[in-house]
């Protein structure tokens, strides 16, 4: 049994390598993907999988798009931090889901309903109308993001951020009380996830919230430094040639 797995979170993509081995201990995992375009490249070049998981919101976008250019039939688990009456619609078209972190319990009543849409041969899913009908524009943003703490898990409302950097090479997210904690995305994927409503990239290094802006001072070469209501251990500044834009954003 072939399993592909489409997940750009690494823990949860991690969590069902590790579930797959106990629930499935004959099936092997072709390939971790984590975005929408390497999806289309890998579906068009090898043998359709008998099992795939799938993440609703990717690094690039949401899964759906996959549909467009590539005609699956294997059943698709989908692995979703969204609300009960989206995935409702998923239900309805013998479509099940993870809701994220995943439990195992659920894991396995998820397999129970793959073996029903296994033997069954056919999944018809109409996805551009599940796409246009579930997913409004506010949806499309991360809502939350998978923490590792120690050796347990929790998650970090998107709301809840103030201030989000890179470091030695690493992701670092602070929320209103200061605490930092490490997010497995680059900042470039972690800004795609955010409502650009909310939160602006600053600079190379930083991605503020607009909530955690109290004042901006003029700086050396044109540029801004930020004042924000949570403490850094280094200055966050606006790159001189996002100065203009990053005024408008604020003005907005």
């Amino acid at each position: 049994m072939r399993v592909l797995i489409i997940e750009d979170e690494h823990f949860a993509a991690k969590r069902l390598e590790s579930l797959i081995k106990i629930y499935l201990p004959d099936a092997k995992v072709v390939e971790v993907l984590d975005t929408v375009e390497d999806s289309i490249n890998w579906l068009e070049s090898h043998i359709e999988p008998n099992l795939v998981f799938m993440d609703i919101q990717l690094a690039d976008g949401l899964s759906f798009q996959i549909f467009d250019q590539v005609q699956l039939k294997c059943p698709i688990i989908f692995t979703t931090a969204y609300d009960e009456y989206a995935l409702d619609a998923f239900k309805v078209n013998s479509v099940d889901y993870l809701l994220k972190p995943i439990d195992e319990s659920a894991f396995k009543a998820a397999l129970d309903q793959y073996q029903n849409i296994y033997q069954s041969h056919t999944l018809n899913v109409d996805w551009k109308h599940i796409t246009k009908d579930i997913f409004t524009e506010k949806d499309q943003y991360k809502r939350r993001f998978l923490i590792k703490t120690g050796h347990a898990y929790t998650y970090l409302n998107t709301s809840e951020l103030k201030l989000i950097y890179s470091e030695d090479g690493i992701s670092f997210g602070l929320n209103s009380g200061g605490q930092r904690f490490i997010i497995e995305k680059t900042l470039d994927n972690i800004e795609k996830c955010l409502n650009p409503a909310n939160f602006y990239r600053v600079s190379r290094k930083h991605i503020v919230a607009l909530d955690s802006i109290d004042k901006m001072h003029p700086y050396l070469n044109s540029r801004l430094k930020l004042e924000l209501s949570v403490g850094q251990d280094e200055d966050v500044i606006v790159s001189r040639e996002k100065v203009k834009d990053f005024k408008a954003w604020i003005d907005s």
